[in-house]
């Protein structure tokens, strides 16, 4: 009987001690997440101590995807700011490990292979005459998959829109097709709902930017 109580409680305590570190994780994550929202924490430095920080939660939850995904976001967006060509590389290497692990713990995923294709493209940026015939292919083919996995992510109409609108129309840009895409994205933001509080969901504020660019 003293067996069965003391496995009891023991079962107890293992089962609050999960729920008290889940809801500590969830509540360092929307933290973080919210720090997103944020137009002033889009620039390089603040991007780079963003990453770390998911790092570090990373590191803590060994069994979660997302913040190596957020680190691997940050990452990329830092690539994608950073003035000296030089240095876009190694960001970009440092976001590929993180969004590896991201794949290894979640599996073939629509966001996670919107992240690919982003640090393809930022890639291209160091050198777009000489890197766009290998990375150009390889962004689209991300892209592709980001939108076979799930139509209605809307971040990856906002990325195709996004190549289009950058490319120069002798490799294969084009402002019509780009806004056809940004429109198409507007109308799976309006229809998207996040699965939880700290699953992606960032790219709406971006659209209306480059759509009002377009115009």
């Amino acid at each position: 009987m003293k067996k069965t109580i003391f496995s009891l409680f023991f079962a107890a305590g293992i089962a609050l001690s999960a729920q008290a570190q889940n809801e500590q994780y969830l509540g360092a994550m929307k933290q973080q997440v919210g720090l997103l929202d944020s137009a002033s924490t889009f620039s390089p430095a603040n991007l780079h101590q963003l990453a770390n920080t998911f790092e570090r939660i990373a590191g803590a939850e060994q069994t979660q995807w997302l913040p190596y995904y957020y680190a691997a976001y940050c990452l990329v967006n830092e690539a994608y700011m950073q003035q000296d060509k030089s240095k876009v590389d190694e960001i970009a290497d440092k976001a590929t490990l993180n969004i590896e692990k991201a794949l290894a713990l979640k599996g073939k995923d629509s966001e996670i292979s919107c992240i690919q294709s982003m640090i393809a493209s930022a890639r291209i940026m160091v050198d777009p005459m000489t890197r766009g015939e290998k990375y150009g292919p390889e962004s689209g083919a991300h892209l592709e998959e980001a939108v076979k996995l799930n139509p209605e992510n809307p971040r990856t109409y906002l990325l195709a829109g996004q190549a289009l609108y950058y490319t120069p129309e002798a490799f294969g840009g084009s402002k019509t097709k780009a806004k056809e895409s940004f429109a198409v994205a507007q109308q799976k933001f309006t229809a998207f709902k996040p699965e939880t509080e700290i699953s992606p969901k960032w790219g709406e504020a971006y659209l209306k930017m480059l759509m009002a660019q377009i115009k």
